[in-house]
């Protein structure tokens, strides 16, 4: 019996694996590589003098430390509110389950800026609750609550987003065990669901701070651009630039180049650690069951 021909497919081709690789290496060093290169390089243009100086401005310090306050409170926060709808959502059956999915998603959906000027009309002086807030002597918008606020509304679905598929592919039969052996329900989080998912609980974190340290666009809109008051770092660097102090805009903007590389190397490394990895067979299964099928 003759053997069938199978042709071969056409990413087998020599031809063609060089020329994809060559491609990606090409848009990666001109879209990535090169932008980081020219960061460090504008920042010491002046000298290592020059570059502290502009660290150590007074602005420079106020933004970084608004980021860094920001990051403290939304990053726990989120963290909290994805822990929690991630265990809602994979260990129990409601009827509000996918609607609780959709609500996650809207902010990977909405521009943050279209998210920035939404607060404004919920917590401005002519705003929802602008009045009452005003009354009460509660400055919500251009001060830090607001900032807070943006960040969290961005960085919202980061962790839950890590964890549900995780957690839908480890099932409920390990908690389920615990329960039935009398354990409660906070005993059963930190003996049997946390171990299991800690990796990608961090994973979801880095991502998180990472964007929180870097939002521009929700938080340019609530917290007024006062500089060394409500300037968040990246606000900062637009304000250095448009004051044509380029050497201050790249030495602030060498600070988040440092923290993406530094989250870069964790995600790989959390990566390695299995960290928002899946099986296919239960990627296919978490995907039914994350759009509202029940497997």
């Amino acid at each position: 019996m003759r053997a069938r021909h199978v042709p071969p497919r056409v990413g087998d081709a020599p031809v063609v694996r060089r020329l994809l690789i060559a491609v990606v290496l090409v848009i990666g060093a001109l879209f990535i590589l090169a932008p980081l290169i020219v960061i460090g390089v504008e920042a010491f243009s002046k000298g290592a003098g020059a570059y502290a100086a502009a660290i150590a401005h007074p602005d420079t310090r106020s933004a970084i430390f608004m980021s860094v306050v920001t990051a403290l409170i939304a990053v726990p926060i989120n963290t909290v509110f994805g822990i929690c709808a991630a265990w809602a959502i994979t260990k129990f059956d409601f009827p509000l389950r996918r609607l609780l999915l959709i609500v996650i998603e809207i902010p990977f959906s909405i521009s943050p800026i279209v998210a920035g000027v939404c607060y404004l009309f919920v917590y401005g002086l002519q705003g929802l609750f602008g009045p009452v807030l005003q009354d009460a002597g509660i400055k919500v918008l251009f001060a830090l609550p607001g900032i807070v606020l943006a960040s969290m509304f961005v960085t919202a679905p980061f962790v839950a987003r890590e964890l549900i598929p995780l957690m839908q592919a480890q099932g409920r039969d390990l908690e389920e065990a615990a329960t039935s052996l009398g354990a409660s329900g906070l005993r059963t989080f930190f003996a049997v669901t946390l171990p299991n998912i800690k990796w990608a609980l961090l994973y979801g974190v880095v991502l998180c701070n990472a964007r929180v340290m870097g939002e521009f666009g929700a938080v340019s809109i609530v917290s007024g651009n006062i500089r060394g008051e409500t300037n968040t770092l990246p606000l900062h660097i637009e304000l250095l630039y448009h004051d044509y102090q380029t050497a201050g805009a790249f030495a602030a903007a060498s600070i988040l180049a440092v923290l993406a590389v530094f989250t870069i190397v964790a995600k790989v490394l959390l990566e390695r650690r299995g960290a928002g990895r899946v099986s296919p067979a239960a990627q296919a299964t978490n995907q039914v069951s994350y759009n509202g099928v029940k497997p």
